[in-house]
């Protein structure tokens, strides 16, 4: 493992380095990359952004996006980055399968590791770690590993602070989660100090859906929604028919789960879409109900103890029917 010491030293001269981060990138996902990326470039770097797959469109407009590549549509390219590369930086991840094929050319390359993440569990695959479950965001680290770590607060200018308030708005739930401290307020504070203009930001965050978007949101709460009143829960079941018809595109369903969670009575929100080759889960709770442990424990999948994430390579049908099966096993919780 590398200390604070040796990486300093490694990041005082120019490197090629490559900056990555998970699967259909959120904004702290991209968020995290960006921010790191206009900090590094400052340094002289050689820094390329590296995303997975495809990302929303309403995170295009963050500073340095135009220069982000995506490794599903060229990834002859990405692979000679990444073999080239002196430093890789892990975003938001701590698992090499959560960059689908990226894992084993970021597994096998020479390059330093360097972690920062704020998930359970972290895999074994990195060279030096900035990691904490109680960061409200991955951005939230990447900002204290610059200001902190590095002692280049200084180096925060308009649009490292842009990408990093991206980052910890849209992680925190627009400041709403539980882990929002007043540490994350400080810095937050700070990033509008530095330039980041935080009503713009949530403007072109949360106020830029397509007709179709807002439609299928509509479709998904007058027609999807089921309520399980015996165990505080809800369910948005989603067909591959409900995709096509409103033509939905990535990002098109984020959030949508939380319209569920916002109903009072209801403890656990599931949001179960049908894609071409998995059910995809994503569970949301309140107060001390782990949604990561059902996602883990019967989904492969994981995640935060409030906002998790999973699979299935069974059927809508059955997929919804193991979930409501699961439900029993937490009754006392859900009615907590």
């Amino acid at each position: 493992m590398l200390d604070l010491a040796s990486l300093t030293e490694l990041l005082s001269q120019p490197r090629k380095i490559v900056i990555t981060t998970h699967h259909k990138p959120d904004g702290d996902a991209m968020g995290s990359s960006l921010g790191m990326y206009n900090y590094l470039i400052q340094q002289g770097h050689h820094a390329k952004v590296i995303a997975p797959t495809d990302y929303p469109e309403f995170l295009n407009w963050m500073p340095g996006n135009g220069e982000v590549i995506i490794f599903t549509e060229n990834p002859d390219l990405s692979a000679k980055l990444i073999a080239d590369a002196e430093i890789i930086f892990c975003l938001d991840f701590n698992a090499l399968s959560r960059i689908n094929d990226m894992g084993p050319l970021v597994g096998e390359s020479n390059a330093y590791k360097v972690m920062i993440d704020h998930h359970l569990e972290p895999e074994d695959f990195d060279d030096y770690r900035h990691w904490d479950i109680n960061a409200c965001a991955a951005a939230q680290l990447v900002y204290t590993f610059i200001a902190d770590q590095l002692q280049h607060a200084e180096l925060i200018n308009k649009d490292v602070a842009t990408c990093l308030y991206t980052g910890i708005m849209t992680d925190s739930a627009s400041f709403r989660l539980p882990n929002t401290t007043s540490t994350v307020h400080r810095i937050t504070a700070h990033l509008i100090d530095a330039g980041a203009n935080n009503s713009r930001i949530h403007e072109l965050i949360y106020s830029s859906s397509s007709e179709n978007r807002l439609r299928f949101l509509g479709h998904c709460l007058a027609n999807c929604l089921e309520i399980l009143p015996e165990y505080n829960t809800a369910i948005m079941a989603i067909s591959k028919t409900d995709i096509a018809k409103f033509d939905v595109n990535t990002g098109d369903t984020e959030g949508i789960v939380n319209y569920a969670l916002s109903i009072a009575t209801v403890h656990l929100a599931a949001f179960i879409v049908e894609r071409n080759d998995k059910v995809k889960l994503s569970l949301r709770s309140k107060n001390e109900f782990p949604a990561n442990e059902i996602c883990k424990k019967y989904f492969q999948g994981g995640g935060h103890r409030n906002a998790a994430g999973g699979q299935s390579d069974e059927s809508m049908e059955a997929t919804v029917a193991k979930f409501k099966s699961i439900l029993p096993e937490y009754k006392t919780l859900l009615l907590q």
